[in-house]
């Protein structure tokens, strides 16, 4: 999974920190979700997603190869 979170929470002028109070998790994650290396439940990334004011296939794009259908 890649995402977009970091350049458009830097476009937002927010902090990790600010974004993370701002959906209710915590510094860390933020920064996990930003490197791809945690999804989000859906819940938190709704919530990205109207924090950032972006789509969510804005935020989220997966390779094929990780698709299971």
């Amino acid at each position: 999974m890649t995402t977009t979170i970091r350049e458009h929470r830097r476009k937002k002028g927010l902090k990790q920190a600010e974004l993370a109070e701002l959906v209710g998790v915590r510094r860390e994650t933020i920064g996990n979700l930003e490197r791809g290396k945690y999804n989000p439940s859906l819940r938190l990334a709704w919530s990205l997603s109207r924090v950032l004011e972006t789509p969510l296939d804005h935020l989220f794009s997966f390779a094929d190869e990780d698709a299971t259908c």
